[in-house]
Formats: C-alpha cells, sequence, structure tokens
C-alpha cells in the first residue's frame, strides 16, 4: 500500500502513455488536449502586418462550384487550412462553426482542405457542421501558406492580414468578434 502512494505520479504517468501508445485513444486525447490549449489569437500589430500579394486563387467547393479569391476583394476573409484528420484542426471546429453561425452573413469563411470533397462532406455531415469547405486548385497567393495544419488567416477589407495563428484557437472569443466588428465597420 504505501508503495502505491509514492509513485501515483508514475502510475498516472504511465497510464497516459498507454492511452497515447493505444491507437483508438490517441486522436479523442489529442484533440481533448488541444481544446484545452487552445486560447484566442492575436491580432498583429499594424507595423508587422503582412498583405496578400495579389487575389489569384481558384477553389472548389464542395457541391463543385468554383470560386475566385478576386471576388472577395474588399471583404474581411477568414481563411482556415485544415484536415479531417489532425486532431488540433478537429479540437477548433466547434469555435469556427458557433463563429460562422453568427457572421456568415458578413464575413467570407473558406475552410480550405486538400482532401477530396467526399471525404471533407462526410465528416462535416457527421459533425453537423455547416462551414463552407473548399479545395485548392491552384496555389494560394503569398504570404498565404497551408503548409502546418490548421493554420487561420484574418484578412481585412484591404488585403492585410490582421491575424495568422498555427495551431488550434478559441475563434468564437470575445476578443475574436471584437476584432471582426471593427474590420467591419472599416
Amino acid at each position: 500500500m504505501k508503495l502505491f502512494k509514492n509513485q501515483w505520479s508514475n502510475i498516472i504517468i504511465a497510464v497516459v502513455i498507454l492511452a497515447m501508445i493505444i491507437p483508438g485513444t490517441r486522436k479523442p486525447i489529442q484533440i481533448f488536449v488541444n481544446k484545452l490549449l487552445a486560447f484566442s489569437p492575436s491580432v498583429t500589430s499594424e507595423e508587422e502586418r503582412e498583405s496578400l500579394a495579389d487575389y489569384n486563387w481558384a477553389l472548389e467547393k464542395n457541391n463543385k462550384d468554383r470560386l475566385e479569391l478576386t471576388s472577395l476583394e474588399n471583404k474581411v476573409v477568414l481563411v482556415n487550412f485544415w484536415a479531417t484528420w489532425c486532431p488540433p484542426c478537429i479540437a477548433e471546429m466547434p469555435s469556427f462553426e458557433l463563429l460562422y453561425r453568427d457572421y456568415k452573413d458578413k464575413v467570407e469563411f473558406l475552410f480550405v482542405s486538400s482532401e477530396d470533397h467526399e471525404t471533407v462532406k462526410g465528416f462535416l455531415n457527421r459533425k453537423k457542421y455547416s462551414l463552407p469547405a473548399y479545395r485548392p486548385l491552384s496555389e494560394a497567393p503569398e504570404p498565404l501558406n497551408g503548409n502546418t495544419l490548421p493554420t487561420t488567416y484574418l484578412i481585412d477589407k484591404n488585403g492585410a492580414i490582421v491575424i495568422k495563428k498555427v495551431g488550434a484557437a478559441d475563434w468564437n472569443s470575445e476578443s475574436l468578434r471584437n476584432t471582426l466588428d471593427k474590420l467591419l465597420l472599416e
């Protein structure tokens, strides 16, 4: 009995490691940890903001409609690079869904995945998300880079990147909503 009292922290660590090794439990644990560590993304200072090189980017929506980024010039745009197999991406999706429900008529949301449409559509349907999913048909304009998942950009009406966030975040925070409201008034 005394042995277990002194070793309880080692036992907990061993159980967590074992749970991470078992394939069926790894992904839910990773999603939970990412949700736990997700905070509101930070706004980039005006002096350090990068701007889109151009708006030449072709995307295909899940329903096969084509979207040219040029049609979104002078609008507030949120671009999220994600995948259905990515635990940090899955962890931030509920907050994106809540944000999307309130801002879908004001902000352009682009959830971009290189996966096939059926995989993405199936994932969104299972989770009951209404997020607009796209697949890239051409290279994203500089400095947008979706090589690390998830990566999210909030772009103002002038093409400046107000927020660049790599990794999971809480996209339904009050501070982010205030930032969006401010950008929409500009």
